[in-house]
């Protein structure tokens, strides 16, 4: 057993005890109920189960969680699904996964969301040249599976994201 303290979406957890063995994503869904984060493959192939790691010099990026141990966050600010939406509102990346029905069953949704974000707060540090853009979107949604096929859908939702605030993505 180790204790681990760590900060999700804001708030300050631990020091909690927790088995060397268990994976962040049995850590987030059974110890502390947030059930947004998926478990799919358990190989960190699909990325269901990614969350957002964020660095304390402002950057962030994503990591499975079904394969991590839990002690591997230790001291570390996360963000899941659930830290999102902000007093009920949905973000502009949200409401864009809905209109264009990016999700379909939704289960890969959680990762690729995660994702997405990690792109936009990318873009915005470092704006890129429109001509570039699909391919951008490409790379970082690469490696994220669908079993439903959405990822035109996805692909869409952040595409038009970025050109509705190209001032702030796009150079």
């Amino acid at each position: 057993m180790t204790a681990i303290s760590l900060t999700i979406n804001g708030l300050a957890h631990g020091p909690l005890e927790v088995r060397d063995d268990l994976s962040m994503n049995d850590f987030l869904r059974e110890m502390l109920g947030m059930t947004g984060t998926k478990f799919g493959c358990g190989a960190a192939q699909c990325l269901s189960c990614v969350v957002i790691v964020d660095s304390p010099d402002g950057t962030s990026t994503t990591t499975p969680t079904c394969i991590a141990p839990a002690t591997n966050f230790n001291g570390l600010r996360i963000r899941t699904v659930e830290g999102h939406a902000s007093q009920g509102q949905l973000t502009v990346l949200q409401r864009a996964f809905i209109k264009h029905f990016a999700f379909q069953c939704g289960y890969c949704t959680a990762g690729f969301l995660n994702e997405a974000q990690v792109l936009l707060e990318r873009l915005e540090a470092e704006p890129i040249a429109r001509e570039t853009l699909e391919q951008t979107i490409l790379e970082a949604l690469d490696g994220h599976l669908c079993r439903c096929t959405g990822y035109v859908r996805y692909h869409e939702a952040v595409r038009d994201v970025v050109l509705a605030d190209a001032g702030r993505y796009l150079r």
